[in-house]
């Protein structure tokens, strides 16, 4: 459980540190000039708006926001893709296409879990997952296989009819 939680913790500051890390990496090993305006204007946004999308995603989960944790399969698609991130920012050339490409469909794998989880999640509560009590009263509706009889009977009054 306390990896789940630090990973649900981790979600929002990876969307600044991963991308920083891309540029920290260009720097310390040495890539070219070229690789630095990729890192610029291709990475470092692609990464960044990637993470918070994923973070405001899978944070819009009941399951996640009740038990403040992510799931295992939210932990382990995280884990993979914040590892091929920063494989990527190595920039060793002999391997970074496979890195590259690596970390471009664990995001896309990533997003697709992400997405079913909460339809999951969204189809449970839909049909019936929350108390109807609570639906009534938020929403004022009648409770599902409640009858309303309507009769077009005057209502007594309590105070009355205004004169002309």
């Amino acid at each position: 459980m306390w990896l789940r939680r630090a990973m649900y913790l981790w979600l929002f500051p990876a969307a600044f540190v991963l991308p920083m890390w891309l540029l920290i990496g260009w720097g310390v090993f040495g890539a070219g000039g070229w690789v630095f305006l990729w890192v610029l204007f291709v990475a470092i946004p692609s990464v960044f708006l990637g993470q918070l999308l994923m973070a405001f995603l899978v944070r819009s989960r009941p399951s996640v926001r009740r038990d403040r944790a992510l799931s295992w399969p939210d932990v382990a698609g995280f884990a993979v893709w914040h590892v091929l991130v920063i494989l990527v920012g190595c920039y060793v050339e002999t391997w970074f296409p496979l890195a590259l490409t690596a970390a471009i469909v664990s995001a896309a794998l990533l997003l697709w879990s992400s997405l079913r989880q909460l339809r999951r999640e969204a189809a449970a509560v839909m049909s019936g997952g929350f108390a109807e009590a609570e639906f009534t009263q938020s929403t004022g509706f009648v409770k599902p296989g409640e009858v309303l009889i309507v009769t077009d009977a005057p209502q007594a009054q309590d105070t009355p009819p205004a004169r002309p």
